[in-house]
């Protein structure tokens, strides 16, 4: 391949920021150039239906938006959903292929590595570049054999490398070279700069470590990226522990979000975050007093059902009924319902499940088939939280296993309302992203509070641009372009 239309952005560990960076550069290089992003396999549990049904990461679709062009499955050709008991959903080009563990994922690793390569192939064939972001740390000593993801990458494309590390964990220079010095030498001979990430002060203070690190590595220190808040989705749970010190005490309107074990696409909520505080309750943790509950998608409906009703946490969300709203998203959703008939494609084995019994619904699961696609669907009269806005349209996606029976839909052929219109379920991810339900929601919220409604803030400059921004103000660009082929300018 050539090696001048790829750049592999690495790191030290997981959460250092590899994919803001890549998403960062993406939108710097768009400007000027057919970019795609690239990630050969992602274990995540927020991910994204394409235009044509394809389950791929988040991070990915956060990428190519960034770069302007639709999300498609070569982009992330394989996906790993968590389910529980070290078994993962694995995804394939898009597409369910199998449920299965670690070991028996990596026995068919060859199969594996023809799926990302023919991927590669085909963004090369139609995009100038293509910027690539690894997984974890890059050197996991124990997997080089079978990593697809960061060795396996840099083996294929030949790639410059770029190695991020994050310094507000502690030790940044230690593994920063530490990472080098365990890198197999036919990728560290690649390594062409590193980056510091999440910085907080006066980054003269590093001078002299920025120094040393490039004195003993012979490699030059591309820049120190600050510490700051992205407003772009989340990639994975990793981030929810973020979310704690990211919590604004000026929002009065209180959501408490329930944090499933097996959570997916919490990024449902965080367009919620503008107008609100949305906490994230373990199921151990007291609920307080909020003023709407939620329950959120997950990998597994009846495993985490069952650590619901086991925790207490369903009698206390019960306790609400009546009061407040409680919503529920797929999963949650479903999970709202009478009972759930599994014939062993959830769990394992053929069982019945006891549900909240808040929707009048029944959910069965009888077939391994994946339900991926984006809809819009129309708002209909459902109660006092959306009747202001029936009639008008909502988009969003579906990615669910499973199938429930509803007289009541919500969006067009889509969920139940109970009588009270204060139980609502839906199997729609990005809900929220639609201003007119988010407004419509809160808005209720904060009458029945009785405080007055204020309207989100939306800042004027786009997410990209300011990241984009950033990274030109804060990395060394020119050296960059240099890695790609490019000149001084990026062209």
């Amino acid at each position: 391949m050539n090696t001048k239309k790829h750049l592999l952005i690495l790191g030290t560990a997981s959460h250092v920021g590899k994919s803001a960076v890549v998403t960062g550069l993406c939108r710097i290089l768009a400007a000027k150039h057919k970019v795609a992003p690239f990630k050969a396999q992602n274990m995540s549990l927020n991910s994204w239906i394409t235009k044509d049904g394809k389950e791929i990461g988040i991070a990915q679709a956060i990428q190519a938006m960034a770069a302007g062009i639709e999300p498609t499955a070569d982009m992330n050709p394989v996906l790993l959903k968590p389910k529980g008991d070290r078994v993962s959903q694995v995804i394939l080009l898009g597409e369910p292929y199998a449920d299965k563990s670690a070991g028996s994922y990596y026995d068919s690793i060859e199969e594996t590595h023809d799926v990302l390569r023919g991927a590669l192939q085909r963004l090369a064939d139609e995009y100038e570049l293509i910027v690539m972001e690894g997984a974890g740390g890059a050197a996991e000593i124990n997997l080089y054999e079978r990593d697809i993801v960061n060795i396996g990458t840099a083996r294929i494309t030949d790639a410059p490398i770029i190695l991020v590390g994050d310094i507000e964990r502690g030790g940044v220079f230690a593994s920063l070279y530490g990472t080098i010095e365990l890198l197999p030498e036919d990728v560290r001979k690649n390594v062409r700069g590193f980056i510091i990430n999440k910085f907080r002060g006066d980054p003269a203070i590093l001078e002299s470590g920025l120094t040393e690190l490039e004195e003993r590595t012979g490699i030059p220190v591309l820049g120190v990226l600050p510490h700051f808040k992205l407003r772009i989705p989340s990639e994975d749970s990793v981030s929810i522990g973020d979310k704690s010190s990211d919590s604004s005490d000026v929002h009065d309107v209180d959501i408490a979000v329930i944090r499933l074990p097996r959570i997916s696409n919490f990024t449902d909520f965080e367009p919620l975050e503008r107008m609100a505080k949305v906490r994230y309750v373990d199921l151990d943790e007291d609920l307080g007093n909020p003023d709407a509950i939620i329950i959120p998608g997950t990998k597994n409906t009846t495993s985490d059902l069952h650590d619901l009703m086991e925790s207490g946490m369903a009698d206390k969300i019960r306790c609400f009924n009546g009061k407040i709203p409680i919503l529920g998203i797929c999963g949650g959703y479903q999970m709202l319902g009478r009972s759930i008939l599994d014939s062993g494609i959830e769990g394992g084995e053929a069982a019945t499940f006891e549900g909240l019994g808040l929707l009048d619904i029944e959910t069965v699961f009888d077939a391994y088939e994946k339900r991926t696609v984006q809809v819009m669907k129309t708002v209909k009269k459902c109660g006092p939280i959306f009747d202001n806005i029936a009639g008008e349209d909502v988009k969003g996606y579906e990615i669910h296993m499973g199938m429930s029976s509803s007289k009541r839909p919500v969006f067009g052929d889509d969920g139940c309302a109970d009588d009270s219109g204060l139980v609502i379920g839906t199997y729609l991810h990005g809900l929220f992203e639609n201003q007119n339900v988010r407004h419509a929601l809160v808005k209720y919220l904060a009458e029945k509070k009785g405080i007055e409604f204020e309207d989100e803030y939306i800042p004027e400059q786009d997410p990209y641009d300011e990241l984009a921004d950033v990274i030109r103000e804060r990395l060394d660009m020119s050296r960059i372009y240099e890695m790609l082929g490019l000149g001084p300018d990026g062209f």
